[in-house]
């Protein structure tokens, strides 16, 4: 399977009719949060994929109303937050925003309030186990985890709960943004079983699907956005 993983930046390359001869075949679309709703709903009905979505802690996703603030959804797309969904062979789940660094930022989270997140989330991977026979493949976050490709000031921090997803349910990838990448950084790391993959501003991804046996199976890092990145 061809992933088409976004974050953070509106692409050019990708943001253009020509799309489809850019990038190719893409069977799934991710998005990682902190990009325009038009800019999502323009790559799902271009590449005509099943596509995911979380929210970053730039993303504004609330409409005034008369009645009060209305949630709004970026078209064709679904939320993974604190959810889990099995999409052609693939177990996908995902948890949304960044660490909080405003008393009422939208979509930030201390480390504590991440933690119950993980646990809400952790629910439905024990059913994953039950029905099929493993957690999960992909995790798909807005922020890295604590201590790998985060950053050195507070408000890119990455969260502790992460560490813990990755130790305990072993998904194959966790795939993150929030964390723009300017230089020759570090964008791939392993941690346990997990491939922790930054995929600003985007990145392409080969996976194979249906149920595997020791280490992450899949062919990482076809392509990524510019600019390019050491990886380990």
């Amino acid at each position: 399977m061809r992933i088409l993983a976004v974050s953070d930046k509106v692409v050019e390359t990708l943001y253009t009719p020509a799309i489809r001869d850019n990038v190719g075949l893409v069977d799934l679309l991710l998005a990682c949060g902190d990009l325009p709703f038009y800019y999502l709903e323009f790559l799902v009905s271009m590449l005509d994929a099943p596509a995911f979505y979380v929210y970053g802690n730039h993303d504004h996703n609330l409409r005034y109303t008369e009645q009060g603030p209305v949630a709004i959804h970026p078209p064709g797309w679904v939320n993974l937050d604190e959810r889990s969904v099995r999409v052609k062979g693939l177990l996908l789940a995902g948890l949304e925003g960044s660490i909080r660094y405003r008393p009422r930022g939208l979509h930030q989270y201390t480390q504590a309030e991440m933690h119950r997140k993980a646990l809400r989330l952790a629910s439905r991977l024990l059913i994953n186990r039950l029905v099929h026979g493993r957690y999960l493949d992909i995790l798909i976050t807005h922020s890295p985890p604590y201590g790998i490709h985060d950053g050195p000031d507070y408000a890119h921090t990455g969260f502790e709960a992460f560490l813990w997803l990755m130790a305990r349910f072993r998904p194959r990838y966790l795939l993150h943004g929030h964390r723009h990448v300017y230089g020759r950084e570090v964008t791939k790391s392993r941690y346990h079983r997990t491939w922790v993959l930054n995929v600003y501003p985007y990145r392409l991804i080969e996976v194979q699907t249906g149920r595997t046996k020791g280490p992450p199976a899949g062919r990482l890092a076809v392509r990524q956005g510019p600019p390019s990145a050491k990886e380990e």
